[in-house]
């Protein structure tokens, strides 16, 4: 077994145990816990996984959606596009990829309370 084939495998495990929390309504804005995530392959939405780029795994937005990342300690905020499943931490409500992180300052410290609105 491959690493992409392991990962999609511990991905379907894990999304069996997650429940889904946000519905359509509640997925339109929230404030919560973001961490940032680095994987290699691809995503749950295809395409390959770009540390750089502006994208998020979020648990229940289409892929392609369109949100808003602020970090609510320093008010800076990114649009990312939605390209991947998670968070599977209890807590969290949105991955972003390390240049999301980067951009909206919490790199380093690895965990930051946002709001995601979706555009």
């Amino acid at each position: 077994m491959n690493n992409s084939t392991r990962i999609a495998a511990l991905s379907a495990a894990i999304t069996a145990f997650v429940p889904a929390v946000a519905t359509s309504a509640s997925a339109a804005e929230a404030v919560g816990m973001a961490s940032w995530y680095q994987l290699p392959g691809r995503t749950a939405c295809g395409g390959r996984h770009n540390p750089e780029a502006m994208t998020a795994a979020h648990r229940s937005l289409p892929c392609g959606s369109k949100v808003t990342v602020t970090n609510l300690s320093n008010g800076q905020s990114a649009v990312v596009t939605v390209v991947d499943r998670g968070p599977f931490v209890r807590g969290r409500i949105v991955d972003v990829s390390r240049g999301v992180a980067r951009r909206i300052g919490f790199i380093n410290r690895g965990v930051a309370r946002v709001r995601v609105a979706r555009l």
